[in-house]
């Protein structure tokens, strides 16, 4: 836990594939969240991502509303929503660990692994090949 300027946040860290996403989560009178400086509904354009980033506050009951400011950068859209969701599940799991069993049920804790594979020499792309030719 940090300070700013005496008010007290909770920040976490979200990955998926190569978008990374810094969440904080403050404390407040009711739950305004902001990504990158933007609205929810201005940032991801479609509902499947917006319904897939903001999914921990839906699968969590919290008397405490929460501030959100996420900062995201690197990756495809699809990438960030997750790893927006991602960072927000860190940081309610840090704000309060009793959370932790239904967002690990959820499998919003977990870092997806799934990354693209590195390009092998003498090949085109990471295992496709130039075509055989036998004579």
């Amino acid at each position: 836990m940090a300070t700013k300027t005496a008010e007290k946040y909770i920040e976490a860290v979200g990955r998926r594939k190569t978008a990374i996403a810094r969440a904080r989560l403050m404390p407040g009178a009711r739950t305004v969240v902001s990504i990158n400086n933007k609205a929810p509904e201005a940032y991801f354009a479609t509902e499947p991502l917006r319904v897939s980033a903001l999914e921990p506050f839906l699968k969590v009951t919290l008397p405490t509303q929460f501030a959100v400011t996420v900062v995201v950068s690197g990756g495809g859209i699809a990438g960030q929503a997750i790893a927006v969701r991602h960072a927000i599940s860190r940081a309610l799991t840090a704000y309060d660990a009793s959370l932790r069993g239904a967002l690990k049920k959820e499998g919003f804790l977990k870092r997806d692994p799934r990354a693209k594979e590195r390009r092998k020499p003498g090949l085109v792309k990471a295992r496709k090949r130039k075509q055989w030719s036998k004579r």
